[in-house]
């Protein structure tokens, strides 16, 4: 689902664990910090689209990406997916350029945002101009 989070989506994802991602390693990350400050969300949206400049979290993330959109994020933590939430929500309605380049990098064939729409909209996320 946080494809994207998205996505991401930026935000919520680590080293798999049993069920749920480990949550350890970002207990410190603060979502809003990164989604106010536009050096910032763009430091992590390099990150994620071409691995340079990466913090460990953000490699992290990168990392699973695929599982996480794959899975429609069925391993994410509840706190996780109200991160992505709220990052996928933030990027849709501020940010859509960085939206779509984060899906034409992470689903170009848009497969998984197909798979997971029962499960977005559910969660009042639209995706449907992407």
């Amino acid at each position: 689902m946080k494809f994207f989070v998205v996505f991401a989506a930026i935000t919520i994802a680590s080293v798999l664990g049993e069920d749920v991602y480990d949550t350890s390693k970002f207990g410190n990350v603060d979502i809003d910090a990164i989604l106010q400050n536009d050096r910032l969300l763009q430091n992590h949206f390099n990150c994620l689209i071409d691995g340079k400049g990466c913090t460990p979290e953000g490699e992290e993330l990168r990392k699973h990406i695929p599982e996480i959109m794959e899975t429609c994020c069925a391993k994410c933590s509840d706190k996780q997916k109200e991160d992505g939430k709220k990052v996928t929500e933030f990027l849709l309605q501020n940010k859509p350029e960085i939206m779509k380049k984060l899906l034409d990098k992470y689903d170009p064939e848009r497969k998984y945002k197909e798979k997971c729409a029962d499960h977005l909209k559910s969660q009042g996320i639209d995706l449907s101009g992407f």
